[in-house]
């Protein structure tokens, strides 16, 4: 079939939107070992989440500047804002993957810790700042340890301030009302989220689907760029998520 005079065309493949919410003190940094999979199945778009002090206001922000309709990931704190905006926005988000992530809410003991500001002496066991966060064998990895503190260089006092207001309350009930396919990663040898509290999302998500990474820390976009955009595009095409959006 001729088409304008220039013969056939191969028709594209829709293109899938893809909304990526960072963890605490993350930037576009976090995802960047990530994209050259990723644009394999669409077009990736970071959620805003620097400039609200509750999870509300960054679900709103981010689903304002949101495509109609998209594939949401969280990481860790984008976890739970990506819990919000699903539930404010049930048609528009169409699959929505929790990575390193809980619904647990902070006790009083700890959102008043966490708004203060770790300081010397009142850090909580077993944690060594940013190293905390990066499985115990790389906890010393220069490359590691220079983005993490990158990314927190950049953002600065003001944004570590409004992300360290957020008020999280237990939302295990919640996620029952997520209808849509959901993908819940753990890592293996997170310190900063327990196995348990991720494997709970899975259990009380009604579509859910858990996968576990080995050998790695809490910062599974940088520890395992590849096997975490694997799991993520194996997901996306066995639940036929790239076909709904586009």
């Amino acid at each position: 079939m001729l088409i304008n005079g220039q013969g056939p065309r191969k028709l594209r493949a829709p293109m899938t939107d893809l909304v990526l919410l960072p963890g605490f003190m993350c930037d576009a940094d976090l995802w960047t070992d990530m994209l050259p999979d990723l644009a394999r199945i669409g077009r990736v778009h970071y959620g805003n989440v620097y400039q609200d002090d509750t999870l509300e206001g960054m679900a709103k922000r981010v689903l304002e500047q949101s495509p109609e309709k998209f594939i949401l990931t969280g990481f860790s704190m984008g976890g739970f804002v990506a819990r919000v905006l699903t539930l404010a926005a049930p048609k528009r988000v169409i699959g929505v993957a929790f990575v390193a992530s809980s619904a647990r809410g902070y006790s009083a003991e700890e959102r008043a810790r966490r708004q203060a500001g770790w300081q010397p002496g009142n850090r909580p066991p077993k944690t060594n700042g940013v190293a905390a966060g990066l499985h115990p064998d790389r906890e010393r990895d220069p490359l590691l340890l220079d983005r993490l503190r990158g990314m927190q260089r950049r953002l600065g006092p003001d944004v570590r301030t409004r992300q360290s207001a957020l008020v999280r309350n237990d939302g295990y009930a919640d996620l029952e009302r997520i209808t849509c396919p959901a993908l819940v990663v753990a890592c293996r040898q997170d310190r900063l989220r327990t196995f348990a509290e991720t494997e709970r999302m899975a259990q009380c998500l009604p579509r859910a689907r858990f996968e576990v990474i080995e050998d790695c820390g809490h910062m599974a976009p940088l520890e395992r760029p590849r096997e975490l955009a694997t799991l993520l595009i194996d997901w996306v095409e066995r639940e036929g998520l790239s076909r709904l959006t586009g």
